[in-house]
């Protein structure tokens, strides 16, 4: 498996972990499916023995504000022109560019 975990952080008292994925750079042409499974077999393999919560949430962000911050740059910034792209509306995107800094 050439998927790898790095930055575990604690970020609750009662050692909940939040893990980062990144994906080495020889998998760039592997499909995204086959790189987020390999990031997430990789996640339950390197929780050893700690608890796993908030999985959703977390590769969620993971991947959001790279898709945006990608989609964002190919429109030249047309926050209206990126919303199509992505297929949700232009509030939508304005509130996740919002929550993820973006603009």
């Amino acid at each position: 498996m050439n998927a790898i975990i790095t930055s575990t952080t604690l970020n609750t008292p009662v050692n909940a972990y939040k893990k980062e994925f990144k994906v080495r750079k020889e998998n760039a042409e592997l499909p995204l499916r086959d790189c987020v499974r390999q990031a997430v077999d990789a996640y339950f393999q390197n929780l050893n023995g700690h608890p796993s919560g908030g999985l959703y949430e977390l590769l969620l962000s993971e991947v959001e504000k790279p898709l945006l911050e990608a989609v964002m740059q190919h429109t030249g910034s047309n926050q209206s022109r990126s919303a199509e792209v992505l297929g949700i509306s232009r509030s939508t995107m304005r509130k996740k560019l919002k929550h993820y800094n973006i603009v």
